[in-house]
């Protein structure tokens, strides 16, 4: 039977269109500093987007990137092995290092890449690697990919993750895998508990703080905010939220560091970050440096956002991070809920499963303003009783 007799019945997202509910894959004309517009010509406030400290549209960033092109062209044609390196790379590996508190950094293509290029360049058949039940689709994949033994734990539960380390063989490999600040939920990983135990039992720890770097610790991440970066070995990090880019960094002893960079396949057989892409990702660190303000305004606002969202009667937890999530109960709630904000100039983003359970996922940036982060809260206002009401939607 053909692989692809699954895409004759495949009918999901075909319903959705026809419903009028589709949620994915909306066009943007225009994005600039907390608000963007369709095609149509309405604008929205952006209240779902992972640039948090409002820099993939900054001018020097975006004027860094046009110059990096024409100085090197818009790409580098092959991978950073072989003819696709450019000092350019090398200099932010060495600028991350210094700044994230760590001996070394490779730079790898996309966040994606560098989270396998950590989990497969160091695992195989015979180790063991424990993630948690809510960690990033790309470490879950490359846990798979890597061929050692993979076992989930319970989300952020320590007792249940010093239990099966205890069950290994004393000899075995073994790597355990977080994230920093978890994407759906906004949480943060009990990283103390963590390391005291991955130190119990000779695990490795692999923190991937894509949603923690820029923003938790004036930018230095979830490592820094509990003040454990030398109790870290192994950190990585995207360019796709805060740094306003894209691609991704490891960050780790120069051994581990140089292993990676000789045996790593997705950074070995993949081309080179853009220049475009590595030259922003620099000057939004420069930024973030010389800006620290940017950190601390973007929790507040997000702080600001949840508990305005709950005085209104929306169940939305208790994060740390610029993520405020909004419990939608199940699937068909959620994409009404999304569709109902979308017509009061309000973008949040409808997650449904198997990403994770039905919510809206709202999340701020730095540069959002009062005024727009008030035209937010009336959307959500004005939708509320719809929202809220018992009857909607069971």
């Amino acid at each position: 039977m053909s692989v692809t007799r699954k895409c004759t019945g495949y009918s999901r997202s075909l319903e959705l269109k026809k419903s009028g509910l589709y949620p994915f894959y909306l066009n943007f004309s225009e994005r600039d500093q907390g608000v963007a517009r369709l095609p149509d010509g309405r604008e929205v406030i952006m209240c779902g987007s992972n640039d948090y400290l409002g820099l993939s549209t900054d001018p020097r960033v975006c004027d860094a990137a046009a110059e990096a092109s024409r100085r090197y062209g818009a790409g580098c044609t092959g991978s950073r092995l072989l003819n696709g390196n450019l000092e350019l790379h090398d200099h932010l590996e060495r600028k991350l290092a210094k700044y994230f508190g760590k001996p070394a950094a490779l730079l790898l293509t996309t966040g994606y890449q560098t989270n396998l290029a950590a989990v497969t360049g160091l695992c195989g058949p015979g180790d063991h690697i424990l993630i948690d039940k809510q960690a990033h689709a790309s470490l879950v994949d490359a846990a798979r990919l890597s061929r050692a033994r993979v076992q989930w734990f319970a989300h952020n539960d320590t007792q249940d993750l010093s239990r099966k380390l205890d069950q290994l063989p004393k000899q075995a490999g073994r790597m355990v895998v977080v994230d920093g600040v978890y994407s759906m939920e906004g949480d943060l990983c009990p990283l103390p508990e963590l390391v005291r135990v991955c130190r119990q039992y000779g695990a490795t720890l692999l923190v991937d703080d894509a949603h923690g770097v820029g923003v938790l610790a004036e930018g230095r991440g979830t490592c820094a905010h509990y003040g454990l970066v030398e109790e870290v070995p192994l950190v990585t990090l995207t360019f796709s939220k805060a740094f306003g880019s894209t691609g991704g960094a490891i960050l780790g002893d120069e051994e581990v560091i140089e292993y990676l960079r000789h045996n790593a396949r997705s950074l070995l057989f993949s081309a080179s970050l853009s220049p475009a892409n590595t030259a922003a990702a620099l000057e939004s660190l420069r930024i973030l440096q010389e800006e620290p303000w940017r950190s601390k305004e973007v929790i507040s606002k997000a702080d600001f956002m949840r508990r305005e969202l709950a005085s209104l009667g929306y169940p939305t937890g208790a994060g740390q991070a610029p993520i405020v999530p909004i419990d939608t109960v199940n699937e068909k709630r959620t994409l009404i809920a999304w569709n109902l904000l979308i017509e009061q100039g309000v973008y949040v983003n409808a997650v449904l499963p198997p990403a994770a359970s039905p919510r809206l996922r709202s999340s701020y940036i730095a540069v959002h303003t009062e005024e727009q982060l008030a035209r937010a809260l009336e959307g959500f206002d004005a939708v509320r009783d719809q929202l809220l009401h018992d009857d909607f939607v069971h």
